[in-house]
């Protein structure tokens, strides 16, 4: 923290837009070079299947390329006379140094997605990285040093296996804005020291995303995009389609048709290119898992007894076969909390209203999908749920050209699209006055 925060003080890093701009280039061209050693690793050490790490690596190398031209294009500002000899102009500037906390289950793009915007923005950077992936930072922490156009001190990365280092970070009066992605309760705890110093938050937290199935939807689109919702990121995604909410007139052909097709869930590692589904992280959080599906069946109807596997080759893994629970009620834990493994909840609904009031039952407004044939509806129903991002007969697409973020408790602020720098920016306003002329 004290080398960024001399390095802001005394290198062209926050003053120069384009510096920024041909280091965050460099950067991805770095990044870019390295794209199979690095997801390969980071396949080994989070269980991600080898086409998932690869597309995330390869689209952190598109979100610091949308950075780099951010740095160069960005807001100048307005300028006007705001009375006789009176000229006011404001300036979008750096808030200082950023401390980014990153997660596990995508540490390589939720990483960059926040990075860029700040270098960007021209703010100075330290990075606290999650020990899970400790050879995978090494391997990002290289590509970082490797591009001579960063000043030194501009960014600084750390893995960090207990829990000092983040809190530091948090508290610290050195760091200006605090950029987090992770659970909602550690959320709450960020904001809550974060308050002493008043630094800019920015969070995105935990999701409990539902897939609104109206009765006019395709089956053939809905079953499949629901299956991917669930297995992508081996259902460790704040986004994973955990809620599957189907209108009665169809419930019996969806409930057949997806508990069919997840038990054909293929599981296997992360090189195994007919797998579909890899590990849970660790085997703790197979148990934690297992132990919330357990707790659901008292109350709740086994479509799918999914659970830790126990026997064959993949034994000696965290490997967790898919879970189904149908359940009447909303005010039950594995409803309401992010399970973050492969488990989904079966839910009907009788109408529109029954559906978006279930879709809202949740803390969390982080994502949402519906399907339907009928567009004018779908868009209705999008409307009234309370979330951050809607995908209307699809699910889980994503650009760097379009804002992230999240509601209620999934968090606030933004993350790409043209409002990402602005997470890291102030704007300071200039009023200058011309004593030749008179000002009233």
């Amino acid at each position: 923290m004290d080398a960024a925060a001399v390095a802001f003080e005394t290198t062209e890093w926050a003053r120069t837009p384009s510096l920024r701009a041909t280091a965050l280039s460099r950067l991805a061209d770095a990044l870019e070079a390295r794209v199979p050693e690095i997801a390969a690793m980071l396949s080994r050490e989070n269980g991600k299947l080898l086409g998932e790490t690869t597309w995330e690596v390869s689209g952190a190398v598109g979100w610091l390329r949308y950075a780099a031209a951010s740095a160069r294009t960005q807001s100048a500002g307005r300028a006007a006379e705001t009375a006789p000899g009176q000229y006011t102009h404001s300036v979008p500037e750096p808030l200082g140094v950023a401390g980014i906390i990153s997660p596990w289950n995508s540490p390589i793009m939720l990483t960059v997605r926040a990075l860029g915007p700040a270098l960007a923005a021209g703010c100075t950077v330290v990075v606290k990285l999650p020990a899970q992936t400790a050879l995978t930072n090494e391997l990002f922490a290289q590509v970082l040093a490797s591009v001579t156009e960063i000043p030194a001190g501009v960014v600084s990365v750390f893995t960090e296996s207990g829990n000092t280092g983040a809190p530091f970070l948090v508290s610290s009066d050195k760091v200006d804005v605090i950029n987090y992605t992770g659970s909602t309760p550690v959320g709450r705890r960020i904001a809550a020291a974060a308050s002493t110093t008043l630094k800019r938050l920015g969070l995105e937290l935990g999701g409990k995303a539902p897939m609104v199935i109206l009765p006019d939807a395709d089956l053939d689109v809905v079953i499949p995009t629901v299956v991917q919702s669930l297995v992508l990121m081996n259902g460790q995604f704040c986004c994973t389609g955990s809620r599957v909410l189907v209108h009665r007139d169809i419930a019996d052909q969806v409930r057949s048709r997806l508990t069919s097709a997840l038990a054909q869930v293929r599981l296997g590692s992360g090189d195994d290119k007919d797998a579909q589904l890899g590990p849970v992280i660790d085997r703790a959080s197979a148990q934690r898992v297992d132990a919330i599906v357990e707790e659901a069946t008292s109350y709740g109807t086994v479509l799918l007894r999914g659970g830790v596997v126990t026997d064959g080759p993949l034994a000696a893994g965290a490997f967790y076969r898919p879970s189904l629970i149908e359940v009447d009620r909303t005010d039950v834990r594995i409803v309401q909390e992010e399970v973050f493994g492969p488990v989904q909840t079966f839910e009907i609904f009788d109408d529109e209203d029954d559906a978006v009031t279930k879709a809202n039952a949740t803390i969390y407004g982080l994502a949402a999908s519906v399907f339907s044939s009928d567009s004018m509806k779908a868009r209705r129903i999008a409307r009234r749920i309370r979330t951050g991002t809607v995908w209307i007969n699809t699910w889980g697409a994503i650009s760097e050209d379009f804002e992230e973020g999240g509601v209620k408790g999934s968090g606030y602020g933004y993350l790409c699209g043209p409002r990402a720098i602005e997470e890291f920016q102030a704007l300071k306003v200039y009023v200058e006055q011309d004593h030749t002329q008179s000002a009233h």
